[in-house]
């Protein structure tokens, strides 16, 4: 299996604290695996051709000016896949950690595709949209939903309730890691001798998992404790993050969606399409 990190959707420059590196874009950090049975997943959608061509009907006006996106139709996932020279519609699974709207915004690019998310997840962006963080446009389409409790399944690395999306080899999980939304997940992917740990947006920056004392971002911060449904339960998750990575660093790599600094390790330039 190849897995590709994709850039699918450069929002406003961040300033990394202290004597960090440059300044950069935050991104909507995606991942496209090319499997041998099941065709292409792709692990969130970042921001749509729908969000580029009509951002003031597709996306909120008060997201819009918070999150600043580039909006570029180069950086959607749909065209990044076409560059990689497949069909879109070879994209048969999309999991997602949530259904924010720069997670969510390029589903309908992918209508033939089937889409994973936690069961609570769906149903709490159901029942708010419209909102700033749910916008109906990104489903208007009818995906092909697959949900799953988040109090049912297995133990991974010491976190519970983790399923195998149905329809896919045991090379993918969903992992429960609320806190940001009502059901919030991370998604892993297995590459080779290592663990990929989609984490989304259970921590925003990668000073929060670093030895010691977790270091927020300070305007990153402001965004996360905003939009956070459960504080208490978002800072467990990620303490149990932190833990992760210091027994495990060997076996799982951990990043979040919108740390420009980690996708670096990956992919090109934020700002840039590919990966």
């Amino acid at each position: 299996m190849k897995v590709h990190h994709l850039n699918c959707g450069s929002m406003r420059k961040v300033e990394p604290t202290y004597d960090g590196p440059a300044p950069a874009h935050a991104v909507a950090h995606c991942l496209l695996a090319e499997t041998a049975r099941d065709g292409l997943v792709l692990v969130e959608t970042g921001l749509g051709l729908g969000d580029v061509r009509d951002p003031a009907g597709s996306l909120a006006a008060d997201w819009t000016e918070m999150a600043g996106p580039v909006l570029d139709p180069a950086e959607t996932a749909v065209r990044q896949v076409e560059r990689l020279g497949h069909d879109p519609a070879d994209v048969r699974h999309i999991l997602l950690t949530h259904l924010d709207v720069d997670h969510s915004g390029g589903l309908p690019d992918f209508p033939g595709a089937r889409v994973h998310v936690l069961a609570e997840e769906l149903a709490a962006a159901l029942a708010e949209a419209p909102s700033r963080r749910y916008r109906p446009a990104h489903w208007a389409h009818g995906p092909r939903w697959a949900t799953y409790e988040s109090g049912v399944g297995e133990e991974w690395f010491g976190f519970g309730g983790v399923r195998r999306p149905d329809g896919l080899p045991p090379e993918f999980l969903l992992v429960p890691l609320g806190g940001h939304t009502a059901g919030h997940a991370a998604v892993a992917v297995r590459d080779g001798d290592r663990w990929l740990l989609h984490a989304g947006d259970a921590y925003f920056y990668h000073g929060e998992l670093r030895a010691g004392e977790p270091e927020p971002h300070p305007l990153l911060d402001l965004v996360q404790t905003g939009s956070q449904v459960d504080a208490e339960l978002r800072l467990r998750n990620r303490d149990r993050l932190r833990a992760l990575v210091r027994d495990h660093a060997g076996e799982v790599e951990v990043f979040s969606a919108h740390d420009p600094w980690e996708f670096e390790r990956y992919g090109p330039a934020p700002g840039s399409a590919g990966g």
